[in-house]
């Protein structure tokens, strides 16, 4: 067993600090975004991507259009339908992807996802043309490649659910939040219950591999039963995966954080309650988000792909790209105001054939990322895949991480780091904790447009 830094007293002074606030930060990305300062001089892609040691990359492209904001939204994405800018958006995608496949077209794609904002509100055609644009200019296969597309229930369709299986989608993920009227209009998500059920009988029909339903709990006037109440809806429909995301909010969002301090906070006592749910409902958990059915999976034989998520080709405004030295994007604004204005000079761009705005990141933000993109799943931190890596032992690095083992949090089994059930439902916090004091620096030094 490995040993505390901490004196008993000290470890449970921790281990609260930890549970108090769960929901401290979601660290979907880390380095997060606003993280990211101008690069100077610009870094050449040709350059960044040449020795790019990835075995194969991830393609995403990112449409950042919905047909309205969502009241807990802090994404970059812009309310607009129109189908002239959708159509100028795309074609500012593909003049970039035919300046990017030159460098990244010396590997193959593992995986390839369209996300947003929401995908599926642009017309057919424009649809059409991002898998003409994955497969015809960035070379993606998709007899080899996991393929999965963002969609929400007024913007599904029979022409294009026709287009996903044609290009053999494997994964369609529809956001639903809530099954409850009052519920999704309280985040300024004015959702009639009746098309989320017609989107979802349209979809049975064409029985993708996976479909995701996401959920949120926390919501403004939501209690633990009516949090029930739509998980069960969501079950009912046997989705091969659930993800289930705790509300937060944020100045810039249109929910503010003092409109849920109105309430009691049932977050925990919703995660816990689904929790138990879906495991008896035969779902496994595999992050404080997603629950998954074992047999969840695509018959293609899929190329293999880091989960630390290195080798991601981001295209489109908002989109972020990865290299193991190099994370870069477009600025990040969520106000309408400053994401119109990043928008504009994105479709404006004649080349975008360097990263100038984004982090390099040094061997230490290094070792926390692939500590944290591990051990933040089920699958763990396997200790001998760190030494192998960074020729350094774990627990030498970090050996703050026993903290983890000793509090009850974490485990070490068979050579591999990872959560215990509690821990799981601590995520948030535990990946707040562990984020480097130069990251939070920078984060905090960061002026939201």
């Amino acid at each position: 067993m490995t040993l505390s830094s901490f004196s008993l007293e000290e470890l449970h002074k921790w281990k609260d600090s930890i549970t108090a606030h769960p929901y401290r930060s979601y660290l979907y990305s880390y380095p997060h975004k606003t993280a990211y300062r101008d690069l100077q001089p610009p870094m050449p892609l040709e350059t960044l991507w040449r020795d790019e040691p990835a075995e194969s990359f991830f393609l995403y492209m990112h449409i950042p259009f919905c047909g309205a904001r969502c009241g807990f939204c802090n994404l970059f994405t812009l309310p607009d339908k129109r189908a002239n800018v959708h159509a100028t958006y795309v074609d500012a995608l593909e003049r970039q992807a035919k300046q990017w496949a030159e460098f990244t077209r010396h590997k193959p794609y593992a995986r390839f996802a369209i996300g947003g904002g929401t995908p599926t509100l642009l017309a057919a055609d424009q649809l059409r043309r991002l898998f003409h644009i994955a497969v015809d200019t960035m070379g993606l296969d998709t007899n080899t490649a996991s393929i999965s597309v963002e969609t929400s229930p007024e913007t599904i369709t029979e022409e294009k659910l026709n287009i996903l299986k044609e290009y053999t989608v494997d994964r369609v993920s529809m956001g639903i939040q809530s099954f409850v009227a009052a519920e999704s209009a309280a985040i300024y998500r004015p959702q009639n219950p009746d098309e989320v059920y017609r989107a979802l009988e349209l979809l049975g029909k064409y029985d993708f591999p996976i479909l995701n339903l996401d959920l949120i709990y926390g919501l403004p006037g939501q209690t633990v039963d009516s949090w029930l109440y739509s998980l069960n809806q969501a079950i009912s429909f046997e989705p091969e995966e659930i993800f289930i995301y705790p509300l937060y909010t944020r100045e810039h969002t249109i929910v503010k954080p003092g409109d849920i301090q109105r309430q009691d906070d049932i977050r925990l006592d919703c995660y816990k309650a689904a929790g138990q749910l879906l495991r008896a409902r035969g779902y496994r958990q595999y992050s404080m988000r997603r629950f998954a059915k074992e047999d969840a999976g695509t018959a293609k034989p899929i190329l293999d792909y880091s989960c630390q998520e290195e080798g991601m080709v981001g295209l489109g405004c908002g989109a972020r790209s990865y290299t193991r030295h190099v994370h870069y994007a477009s600025r990040y604004g969520v106000s309408r105001k400053a994401t119109e204005s990043i928008i504009a000079d994105y479709v404006a761009t004649d080349r975008y054939d360097t990263a100038d705005y984004g982090i390099v990141l040094s061997l230490e933000e290094q070792k926390r990322r692939f500590i944290l993109k591990a051990i933040l799943h089920s699958e763990g931190l396997k200790l001998k895949d760190y030494s192998q890596r960074f020729d350094q032992s774990l627990w030498s690095d970090y050996p703050e991480l026993s903290n983890l083992l000793h509090s009850g949090l974490g485990q070490e089994e068979d050579g591999i780091l990872r959560l215990t059930t509690e821990g799981m439902g601590y995520s948030d916090s535990i990946g707040d904790w562990f984020i480097s004091g130069e990251i939070r620096e920078q984060m905090e030094r960061f002026v939201l447009p």
